[in-house]
């Protein structure tokens, strides 16, 4: 068998508000409460965990997501004024896009200090 990630767990102030935000973020639902965590499934073979149990601990998620699924992200991400993403770290919260590796890619700052990277292509190391 080959070793596929199945869940990790984001550490965040509120876990009801932060797995909302998720989920509007990739256009998916929250799921119930299981145990001490807030789910949301990314897809089939993994889930976000959200828990508030020891505050927050801003993390990075780097996503590979197709064309649709970039379109879809971007336009609510670009539709709220109050959701921080940029084409780069270093270029701040830009509201830009960027184009390494000859796709698309975006990051995307939830309120905890967790980074979501979405590309459509995987950038260059």
């Amino acid at each position: 068998m080959s070793i596929l990630l199945n869940h990790t767990i984001v550490r965040c102030s509120d876990k009801h508000a932060a797995a909302a935000f998720f989920a509007r973020l990739l256009g998916h639902e929250v799921g119930a409460p299981a145990g001490p965590f807030v789910p949301v499934a990314v897809n089939a073979d993994l889930t976000f965990d959200f828990d508030d149990r020891r505050g927050a601990s801003a993390g990075h998620f780097g996503f590979l997501v197709d064309d649709d699924t970039f379109d879809a992200v971007l336009g609510r991400v670009r539709a709220d004024p109050e959701v921080p993403f940029g084409s780069a770290p270093m270029s701040g919260w830009d509201r830009r896009t960027n184009s390494l590796g000859g796709g698309r890619g975006v990051y995307v700052g939830d309120p905890d200090g967790n980074s979501y990277e979405l590309f459509t292509v995987v950038p260059p190391v």
